[in-house]
């Protein structure tokens, strides 16, 4: 992991994601399988949403950097909160230019370096956020779906079988999973190692390599309860609540791009329901393989939203949709990147080991 994690290797990425995103593009452009109508489509987009976009984009850097603040505070006296706006913004960055967002927690950790906060404590935080944006998903999308939210999806697609809304509680299942299990090893963390550990035992007995997975698993509980014993209390917890509210301005872009883009094409659609196709987006591509799922997202975006954009205007749609999402904070973070360089910058490895990323 360490020879990924250098400014080569952040260059390299952003080639790939610039390369395999035009490419995957041209698929879209195909797909639209219209181009006299491309060049009207773009006249007609309204810049004002555009502005709107740009706005969101950078909630990247100024609630992801606001979080980290809120978090940081509880372990460091005074921290500064204009430099965590950077640590907030380069996370996200860091996320979009590495496979499978390897790089979002390592960069987010030496940025906060640069600002004067220990390693020790850059890491709790940076894992203390990943906690507070799965309890915040685990937690807002069946209250969404309880208040009514979303009940347009169930009539709305068909992938082999399943609607739009089945499609979403799936989703939403797998981020309650993944917060009871990070709940529970703040709360009862030697219950959880146990666990793990008698689970390893009694599958080593049947195959060593899974036995060593689930030993490595144990380490990794191990670790992140020994980092959250400083929030393991009740003004630690009163800040994982602030960090959890915080999350949802925090990935605005990646909630609201979708609603955003089709309003800058000129399509009027029900907010929540879009909000909610979103945000099972946005889980499907935190598994994506390549730099800011880099044409798994051009495609998977086309296919979901078909169902709101005219198969016309998805090329336009897709541009809009991008830049809001991603393309934006990538523009800033290579700015703030290449400065660090030219400072002298010459790896980023160094006592900054890989943590939980964000979704």
């Amino acid at each position: 992991m360490a020879s990924l994690l250098t400014p080569t290797a952040f260059r390299r990425g952003f080639f790939i994601f610039l390369v395999v995103s035009l490419v995957s593009y041209f698929g879209v452009f195909l797909y639209g399988n219209d181009a006299a109508s491309f060049l009207p489509a773009l006249a007609r987009i309204k810049w004002q949403w555009i502005l709107v976009g740009l706005g969101l984009a950078s909630m990247d850097w100024l609630g992801g950097g606001f979080r980290l603040w809120v978090l940081v505070r509880q372990i460091h006296p005074n921290p500064p909160l204009r430099p965590l706006f950077i640590a907030g913004g380069m996370g996200a960055w860091g996320s979009y230019v590495t496979p499978l967002q390897a790089g979002s927690s390592p960069l987010t950790v030496y940025s906060m370096k640069r600002a004067g906060i220990p390693v020790p404590k850059a890491i709790t935080a940076t894992l203390m956020s990943f906690i507070a944006t799965v309890i915040f998903f685990a937690a807002s999308g069946p209250l969404a779906l309880a208040f009514g939210a979303g009940a347009a999806l169930s009539e709305r697609g068909d992938v082999l079988g399943l609607s739009l809304l089945d499609l979403f509680k799936g989703s939403m299942g797998i981020f309650g999973l993944l917060g009871v299990l990070l709940l529970a090893v703040m709360i009862a963390p030697k219950v959880m190692s146990r666990g793990v550990h008698s689970l390893a035992e009694a599958l080593g007995r049947r195959s060593t390599r899974v036995a060593r997975r689930l030993e490595g698993l144990q380490a990794g509980i191990d670790q992140a309860s020994d980092s959250m014993q400083a929030f393991n209390t009740p003004r630690g917890w009163l800040a994982l609540f602030w960090a959890t509210l915080i999350s949802g301005p925090s990935h605005a872009n990646k909630l609201l791009a979708g609603y955003v883009a089709l309003r800058a094409v000129g399509i009027e659609a029900n907010f929540v329901d879009v909000l909610l196709v979103q945000v099972f987006i946005t889980f499907l591509l935190y598994f994506a393989p390549t730099p800011g799922a880099s044409g798994v997202a051009e495609f998977l975006s086309a296919a979901v939203m078909s169902v709101y954009v005219p198969r016309a205007i998805v090329p336009v749609y897709t541009i809009v949709w991008r830049c809001i999402l991603s393309w934006f904070t990538i523009a800033g973070g290579f700015v703030v990147f290449s400065s660090w360089v030219r400072r002298g910058l010459k790896s980023i490895e160094v006592e900054t080991p890989v943590v939980a990323h964000e979704p």
